[in-house]
């Protein structure tokens, strides 16, 4: 199989030890990856609390709701009424605009969600933008058999799994109100239109 990397370059920096392992099977793991990541960081540059590390020079609004374990990196921006959850990793640079929702997921440096975006189960790359209303969907609620299969160098493979959203690669765009469905494999450069719906589990 592909590696993350091919997708996303400078991934295995920050997580050498999963190497090999498939997107899907890392992001159910983001909690545990995190946590053991916290312990790992230089206590002088972050505030530790409650299973929570965030750089001194991030900048969080007030009413942001954030919930542990998460690390938000160096020079990252979290606007008023963003929830993030359920083990998130914002790597430098990255703004979360408001109303936007993270659960589970990876976003890489230098990343955007403009506002009102949900990103779920997912690994994001570098400078990679979401306009506003732009999602992933990380489940089949309208499917009796839930399965998420990806698109991986032109195969279909069955991830295993009823909760995966997207591996984004780095560079790409995501237009307004776009929806990735579950189980989404983008290349980097990728471009999807306003409004499109990205549909690769046939």
């Amino acid at each position: 199989m592909t590696t993350i990397a091919t997708y996303i370059a400078h991934f295995y920096t920050h997580f050498p030890g999963q190497k090999g392992v498939p997107p899907w099977e890392i992001t159910p793991s983001l909690s545990s990856i995190i946590t053991k990541k916290i312990l790992e960081l230089n206590s002088e540059d972050y505030a530790v609390n409650n299973g929570m590390a965030i750089h001194k020079t991030a900048v969080i609004e007030k009413g942001a709701i954030l919930k542990g374990p998460l690390i938000i990196s160096r020079n990252c921006f979290v606007a008023s009424h963003a929830y993030l959850r359920g083990g998130v990793f914002l790597d430098e640079g990255v703004r979360i605009g408001p109303g936007s929702e993270i659960k589970s997921s990876i976003i890489g440096h230098h990343s955007a969600m403009a506002h009102f975006n949900f990103i779920g189960d997912s690994i994001i790359g570098a400078y990679v933008n979401f306009e506003a209303g732009a999602l992933i969907a990380n489940h089949y609620n309208e499917r009796s058999d839930m399965t998420i299969w990806a698109q991986v160098n032109g195969i279909r493979t069955n991830t295993g799994s009823i909760k995966f959203g997207a591996l984004v690669g780095d560079n790409s765009k995501i237009g307004a109100n776009a929806v990735l469905s579950p189980g989404t494999i983008l290349s980097s450069g990728s471009v999807v239109k306003r409004l499109e719906l990205i549909e690769q589990n046939n």
